[in-house]
This record gives structure tokens, sequence and C-alpha cells, in this order.
């Protein structure tokens, strides 16, 4: 299968980002359990969230070879990353995890141009 996305390496390390926030979030280190409480997370959404994050990850190495599906992974990821901007905003919590989320939203759909 050719590689299709131009360039690679944003992919790949957008991708090892999300399967490395999944695995702060099997067992939550420290900054993340204080973020997740910060923005009132439920524990259903806690207990989603490695999965998510890795299927993120899958997604985008896997739209290196089928773009279509790493253009919606990098748009659910947008969608993602509104949400805990939203999340963050109604905790008014607008400190380093409100940037990190307004950064990672945008750096998602940055990261879609490259499957374009």
């Amino acid at each position: 299968m050719a590689i299709l996305a131009d360039p690679v390496w944003p992919v790949v390390a957008f991708a090892a980002v999300q399967y490395a926030d999944a695995a702060f979030c099997w067992k939550p280190v420290d900054f993340v359990r204080r973020c997740l409480d910060d923005v009132h997370t439920p524990p259903l959404v806690r207990r989603l969230l490695t999965p998510i994050k890795a299927a993120a990850g899958t997604g985008l190495l896997l739209g290196l070879v089928v773009p279509y599906l790493g253009v919606v992974t990098c748009a659910a990821l947008v969608a993602y990353f509104a949400i805990a901007v939203a999340m963050h905003i109604r905790a008014h919590d607008l400190h380093r995890n409100f940037r990190n989320a307004i950064a990672l939203g945008v750096v998602s759909g940055l990261v879609s141009l490259c499957y374009l």
C-alpha cells in the first residue's frame, strides 16, 4: 500500500501524542487527574478517554493509506477538542489546560491538511 499523506511526519507525531495521551489516561497521572477534576469530567467519560484517544492514534496512522479515514479522524479530534474547550470555559478553568485544548484542536485541523 502506498502512503498517500504528505508530509507524513506531522501525522506520525500527532498519532504518538494521541497514544501517549491514551496511556496517561489509562491510570491518570497527576496532571491529567487534576485537569479532569477541574472540568468536572464524569466517571463514564473518564473511562472512555483511553479507547477514544487510542482509536484516534490508530485512525491517524491508518489515514496514511486511507486518506479519508485520516481526515475523518482529524475532524473528530477537532470536535473532541472543541468539547474540551467548552468544558474548560464552563468550569472557568482558563489556564494552561485550556490553552492546550485550543492548541491541540488547531493542530488537529492542520494535520488534516496532510491528507488532502
